[in-house]
C-alpha cells in the first residue's frame, strides 16, 4: 500500500523532466540556427535599404540644370546595421557599403548628370552626414562628408 504515493511523485517528476527537456531542445534549436539566420537576413535587408536610400539622396541633391551648383543636403542613416558600425564610400561612379559582416554590404551605381566630374568622400555610421554639391555647369563636384 505504501507504493501508491510513490508512483504519483515519480509520475510528476517524469512529466516535469520531459517538459524541461522539450523546452531545452526548442531553445537550443532556435538560438542555434533559426534566430542567427533571421538576424543575418534582416541585417542584409537593412544594408540594402540603407544603400538604396543613400543613393537616392545623393542623386536628388544635384540640381539638374543650374549654372552654379551649391547645395548641402542632410542624409539620415541608421547608426548601426546588425549591431555594428559601417561606412558608405564612393569609388568614383558608385556608392559602396562596407560592413564587418561579409553578408552585409553592396555597391550601387549612381545615375548622375554629365556635368558631375568628381564624386568623392565617405560617410561613417553614427555621425550626421551630408551631401555637398559645388561647382559650375560644366564641372560639378559631389562630396559625401560629415555634417559640420
Amino acid at each position: 500500500m505504501d507504493n501508491r504515493a510513490l508512483s504519483t511523485v515519480v509520475e510528476k517528476l517524469l512529466s516535469m523532466g520531459l517538459v524541461l527537456l522539450y523546452i531545452g531542445l526548442v531553445t537550443t534549436t532556435l538560438y542555434g540556427g533559426t534566430v542567427p539566420a533571421y538576424q543575418s537576413a534582416v541585417g542584409a535587408e537593412l544594408g540594402d535599404r540603407t544603400l538604396a536610400e543613400a543613393t537616392a539622396r545623393v542623386e536628388q541633391a544635384i540640381p539638374p540644370d543650374a549654372r552654379t551648383a551649391s547645395a548641402t543636403v542632410r542624409v539620415s542613416l541608421p547608426e548601426t546595421i546588425d549591431g555594428a558600425g559601417y561606412s558608405i564610400r564612393t569609388d568614383g561612379t558608385a556608392l559602396v557599403l562596407d560592413h564587418p559582416d561579409p553578408e552585409i554590404g553592396g555597391r550601387t551605381r549612381l545615375v548622375l548628370p554629365d556635368s558631375v566630374d568628381t564624386l568623392e568622400g565617405e560617410w561613417q555610421s553614427g555621425s550626421p552626414t551630408v551631401v555637398t554639391v559645388s561647382g559650375t555647369r560644366g564641372s560639378v563636384t559631389v562630396t559625401l562628408e560629415a555634417e559640420r
